[in-house]
């Protein structure tokens, strides 16, 4: 199972990244849960300053922009 965290405060910019990370995930049939965060304590842990970022098994992939779809098919598919 992939676990999935989106950090951001809730901005329409965290809210797309949340439903692209989610229709890669079931594009590419996979397993997954998928976490919203909105503290800031959490988002140093992972060393964030700009939101929106995505946190795939506890690793940081990308920060401060909204990945595409396809994007994040590619980061599912090589983790």
């Amino acid at each position: 199972m992939k676990h999935i965290k989106i950090l951001g405060g809730g901005c329409p910019k965290c809210h797309k990244l949340a439903q692209h990370a989610e229709a890669a995930a079931k594009t590419l049939n996979i397993d997954y849960d998928i976490e919203k965060i909105s503290d800031w304590k959490e988002y140093q842990k992972y060393g964030v300053m700009i939101t929106p970022a995505l946190v795939i098994d506890e690793k940081l992939k990308s920060s401060g922009r909204v990945l595409s779809v396809d994007q994040i098919k590619e980061i599912l598919e090589s983790h």
